[in-house]
């Protein structure tokens, strides 16, 4: 009982993060099923599993408070369940880690440019409820994102939310929701994959049970935080938790002693920090502009008398 109530907690914090930034539950509950010793391929496998419960709670809150554009669910989905389920049956037996530095360079530099364009300079067009992108670039955005996640126990939200907020053309809001929502495709997929790889006896039904639980109960909550935070400072926090993430996995990668580690994370934190004040700071200058505008342009116009 104590283990399920503990991952049930573990389930409704990542399930939390993910809900609000699109990305987190996978790496966040992988690396505490790497931490208790369990097999990777089970670890992914039993989130995975837990993710088919979660992301339908996740994509019915979104879809209840607006957040779900379905065209771009379907085009990035769809190539996502493709490349998870390759992802799980062939290839999840391969090591990852030569790959994961590389990979989370990429993605380090996709969450500086989110960070630093969201605080300082965020995209005009930043409320659209609706994507432009056609399939030709969501087709190979799902396939890649979907094999990461599924063989690398987590990695669709932190490769396709940050290829589709750098762009700046759909709220981020919609581009969290549709994300989330998408999820349940990739990890219906990767279930299966990993059911052919692995089969079932490797599961254990507490550890699955538990993320499950709590993550159903998270949803809602994640679905409505999402709608309140506004697009600056959703942005902001989303490219400071890649930058945040990547940059452990790329110390871990290179063996960096602790203390230098302890450091670095200390730094990237006070940035990320700075950035959400900058992007509240600027949010609340434009608040304040808009009253003086409105004041401004109810003005009476002066009438011109002619002779």
């Amino acid at each position: 009982m104590r283990t399920l109530i503990v991952f049930a907690l573990v389930g409704f914090g990542a399930q939390l993060v993910d809900g609000a930034l699109g990305m987190a539950y996978g790496v966040t509950s992988t690396s505490l099923l790497l931490l208790l010793g369990t097999n990777p391929a089970a670890a992914s496998a039993s989130v995975h599993l837990a993710e088919v419960g979660t992301t339908i709670a996740a994509g019915a809150s979104h879809w209840r408070f607006g957040n779900v554009d379905w065209k771009l669910v379907l085009r990035l989905g769809v190539p996502g369940a493709i490349g998870a389920f390759l992802g799980a049956t062939v290839l999840s037996a391969l090591s990852t880690e030569d790959a994961a530095p590389y990979m989370a360079g990429v993605l380090l530099a996709l969450g500086v440019y989110i960070l630093v364009r969201f605080s300082v300079r965020p995209p005009r067009v930043s409320k659209e409820r609706t994507s432009p992108h056609r399939s030709r670039f969501l087709s190979p955005l799902g396939l890649i994102a979907g094999f990461v996640d599924a063989s690398g126990g987590g990695g669709w939200g932190p490769v396709a939310t940050p290829a589709l907020l750098t762009a700046g053309k759909t709220a981020p809001r919609t581009v969290v929701g549709s994300v989330d929502t998408s999820e349940f495709l990739v990890a219906v997929a990767a279930s299966i994959g990993f059911f052919v790889g692995l089969g079932s006896e490797v599961l254990d039904p507490y550890t699955v049970g538990g993320l499950l639980l709590g993550g159903v109960l998270a949803a809602p909550v994640a679905a409505w935080l999402v709608t309140k935070i506004p697009s600056t400072v959703l942005g902001t926090a989303v490219g400071g938790l890649i930058v945040l993430t990547n940059t452990r996995t790329i110390l871990r990668a290179l063996d960096v002693a602790d203390s230098a580690r302890t450091v670095v994370y200390l730094v990237v934190v006070g940035v990320w920090v700075a950035a959400v004040a900058i992007a509240v700071a600027k949010l609340r200058q434009v608040a304040a502009e808009e009253p003086a505008e409105a004041t401004a342009g109810s003005e009476p116009t002066p009438t011109v008398v002619r002779d």
